[in-house]
């Protein structure tokens, strides 16, 4: 083996880590440089727990085919439990997960598992038959741990795995080589795993552009900035009686009309900056506020259409369904840092954001499942798709307002 090669490599892997290089091309140059050292590998398997409220982690693969993805994303394979009962797991991971080589070195303490691949071996662990029918002779797996347990969610190691073709398979020298080497790389996959998991909780708690100023820096309280924006003000009809009459049904039919909601906003272009129990605050921003009025009111007719077929899938099955009330405004806004100096919101304040939730409010009163302020109507030739329903006085707003819902004839 070629000393000064992995030495080169550890440095390397420090400078990725801090650089934050994505974690395929860390781990194909990883690989890479190993081979041209002298360690023989044909395969590798490395992945790491993540916080993420779909994934439970990410697997990065390397020595298959160009067609073959070199990401995985894995679902739940540990039982959680909430108030209303167990959360869904993803059966094959979690099978797969149960009968691997890391979840035996979990249980007997192991760091390192080695095994020499032939046909008395391969059905000793879940993957091991895929790796000998490509050729591999020899399998290593190698736990590099971090800390105590639940520091960062469940992200406490660096699991791997290394396979080769060598007819004699790694000699002990290769393997220690491996493992020595394999410290420099867990620690730059764990450097650029958190920033990528950093970016993922901004954006699932604080909203995609709100979470993307945060990490920007845009974090001193009171600062705001005034931007001209549509603001989305939407919540669910009857939702409290059905909080009452079936509180167990109250947040699986959340997600389910949040998934729909949230979606239509994301697809056309907006951000969600708060899920206030059945309400939705968002807002769609573009240089031309046409661009942003067409953007909402595209979300509207999908979300509005997703939540029919919502409904559908839920009747059939015998669950309680709803409706979404909608309140479309534009205005300047105040778009920033608020609250105090332990806890800040980042969030749109304004006599706009107020508008809007008048508007949705209003939707009880009018019985219309969607209505839109008259400066809203007033942009472009949106109002030719619009019909308004009358002028009404807002709770808080000064002067009665004339509102405008769907033309069911245009």
């Amino acid at each position: 083996m070629n000393e000064n090669l992995l030495t080169e490599l550890s440095t390397w892997l420090t400078q990725a880590g801090l650089a934050g290089t994505s974690e395929t091309d860390i781990v194909s140059v990883f690989c890479d440089r190993c081979v041209a050292a002298g360690i023989p590998l044909a395969r590798a398997h490395v992945f790491i727990d993540t916080l993420h409220p779909v994934h439970e982690g990410r697997l990065f693969r390397w020595g298959y085919s160009p067609n073959e993805t070199s990401v995985h994303e894995y679902g739940r394979t540990s039982l959680e439990l909430d108030a209303f009962g167990p959360v869904s797991l993803d059966v094959q991971a979690t099978d797969v997960w149960r009968r691997s080589p890391f979840y035996n070195m979990l249980q007997t303490g192991e760091s390192l598992l080695r095994r020499r691949l032939n046909d008395d071996t391969k059905d000793d662990f879940s993957m091991l038959p895929d790796w000998l029918a490509a050729g591999m002779t020899d399998y290593v797996a190698i736990i590099t741990r971090f800390a105590a347990e639940g520091v960062i969610g469940e992200m406490d190691a660096v699991y791997s795995s290394w396979g080769t073709r060598a007819s004699e398979g790694f000699n002990d020298r290769q393997i220690a080589a491996l493992k020595h080497i394999v410290l420099y790389l867990a620690l730059a996959i764990k450097s650029v795993s958190l920033a990528r998991m950093t970016r993922t909780l901004m954006q699932t708690y604080l909203g995609r552009d709100a979470g993307q100023r945060v990490l920007g820096g845009r974090i001193v309280r009171g600062v705001t900035e005034r931007i001209d924006a549509v603001v989305w003000f939407s919540d669910l009809r009857g939702f409290t009686g059905i909080t009452d009459t079936a509180p167990e049904q109250v947040i699986p039919l959340l997600n389910d009309y949040s998934d729909v909601i949230v979606s239509a906003i994301h697809d056309h272009g907006g951000d969600v900056l708060k899920l206030i129990g059945d309400g939705t605050l968002a807002i769609f921003t573009a240089a031309n506020r046409m661009h942003a009025c067409n953007a909402a009111l595209s979300a509207a007719i999908a979300a509005r259409q997703g939540v029919a077929e919502l409904k559908k899938r839920r009747m059939a099955q015998d669950r309680p369904v709803t409706d979404m009330y909608l309140g479309l405004h534009v205005g300047k806004v105040f778009y920033g840092n608020v609250g105090s100096r332990e806890r800040l919101d980042f969030t749109v304040l304004g006599p706009a954001v107020n508008e809007a939730s008048r508007i949705a409010a209003m939707c009880r009163s009018v019985d219309q499942p969607v209505l839109m302020s008259a400066a809203f109507a007033d942009v472009g030739d949106i109002k030719r798709k619009l019909v308004s329903v009358g002028r009404y006085a807002l709770r808080g707003i000064s002067h009665p307002q004339e509102l405008f819902t769907f033309d069911p004839e245009a």
